[in-house]
């Protein structure tokens, strides 16, 4: 029993310095071509046999992290595991894992287990200490690469956010976030909002409206690219629309539904696109509230297509392609693992509209790109 015992403990003691070396390593302590410190100054440091020091560094010479060189010492080679194809470690930080994002995970998690890369998962609820925590914790850990949605809402300077952030020393793709603007540094995968205010506004005059209205919730960064689509859409198409409306989420409630519902209809509004899927549920209650039937008195697109299909009546809604912005996103940083030279990548994915009766296009449920 105490030979086994004994047995275990020199097993935990080589993993635990390899799992040392290897956060080292890919936290950038180490970099590329580094020399590591020789297996006897490595036992001294940390204070375990030479054995365990050179069964340490077998397991990272496996792995593909260094390399020994005959006189010359231990060498560190090509970035990560992932380099050689197999086994990564993938940090993951979203800031909500109700809404939304689940469906972006789903495609992170079908594309990382596909390719046997692992999933480390961190939710920031919107909250930038706990974001720089997660992250934090997530390069002490060894990632090999990060997919991040960075808060940058509230933020004093986004531009600096997004500059720590591809400077971190492991490669950094971000999801549904950027800078607006010919200089970002980030490799990035986000939906074309804008394109979803357009195709909202484009779908109703196919329709027949000219004239409509804009309702949002305000304080996100889907916000301002949706009120861009639509503007320029009403704009190019010559259409008319009521003075906008935008809010914060809290402010959001049947009072406030039914105050707008009763200006924009007196100003011959005949749709209505709201951002997003809870508010567009309020505008419809509102129009119930007040005599109006949905279509026919007032059309109605969300944006979001989260729990639009869920509403009393169902509401036709602009989908951001969530799963495959998490498939996307993971395959490129999967790609910029086994390929560090590949070209800096910034996609833009366009969503679709999914047709419901809110709108009146159809009895059914029909999906348009």
């Amino acid at each position: 029993m105490r030979t086994d015992v004994v047995h275990v403990a020199r097993e935990l003691k080589f993993q635990r310095l390899a799992a040392e070396l290897r956060a080292e390593i890919r936290s950038g302590v180490w970099t590329t071509g580094a020399k590591l410190p020789t297996e006897q100054e490595l036992a001294r440091t940390h204070e375990v046999s030479l054995t365990t020091v050179r069964r340490a560094v077998d397991e990272l010479v496996g792995e593909g992290l260094v390399i020994r060189r005959q006189g010359a010492g231990t060498f560190v080679v090509e970035h990560a595991s992932a380099v050689r194809g197999e086994a990564a470690l993938v940090g993951v930080i979203v800031p909500d894992t109700t809404l939304y994002y689940p469906r972006v995970l789903e495609g992170i998690e079908e594309t990382l287990t596909g390719a046997g890369a692992r999933l480390l998962l961190a939710c920031s609820r919107y909250e930038p200490t706990e974001e720089e925590a997660a992250l934090r914790r997530m390069l002490d850990s060894g990632v090999d690469g990060l997919l991040v949605v960075p808060t940058l809402i509230g933020r004093g300077d986004p531009a600096a956010v997004v500059g720590r952030l591809t400077a971190l020393p492991v490669p950094v793709v971000l999801m549904e976030r950027g800078l607006d603007g010919g200089d970002d540094p980030s490799e990035h995968v986000r939906t074309d909002h804008e394109a979803g205010g357009h195709l909202a506004v484009r779908h109703l005059a196919a329709l027949g409206h000219t004239r409509l209205a804009l309702l949002t919730r305000s304080g996100n960064p889907t916000a301002a690219p949706v009120t861009r689509g639509f503007t320029a859409a009403v704009a190019a198409l010559g259409l008319g629309a009521a003075e906008p409306f935008a809010a914060p989420q809290s402010e959001w409630n049947p009072r406030v539904a039914d105050e707008h519902v009763r200006r924009v209809t007196a100003d011959g509004v005949t749709a209505v696109v709201c951002f997003g899927d809870r508010e567009a549920t309020f505008v419809a209650s509102a129009a119930r509230r007040l005599g109006l039937d949905v279509p026919g008195d007032l059309a109605i697109v969300a944006y979001d297509d989260e729990i639009a299909d869920l509403a009393e009546i169902p509401l036709t809604a602009v989908s951001p392609p969530k799963r495959h912005l998490g498939r996307q996103a993971a395959e490129l940083l999967l790609r910029r693992l086994r390929e560090p030279g590949l070209p800096h990548h910034q996609v833009r994915l366009r969503p679709g509209i999914v047709v419901r009766r809110s709108c009146g296009a159809s009895s059914g449920e029909t999906t348009i790109d």
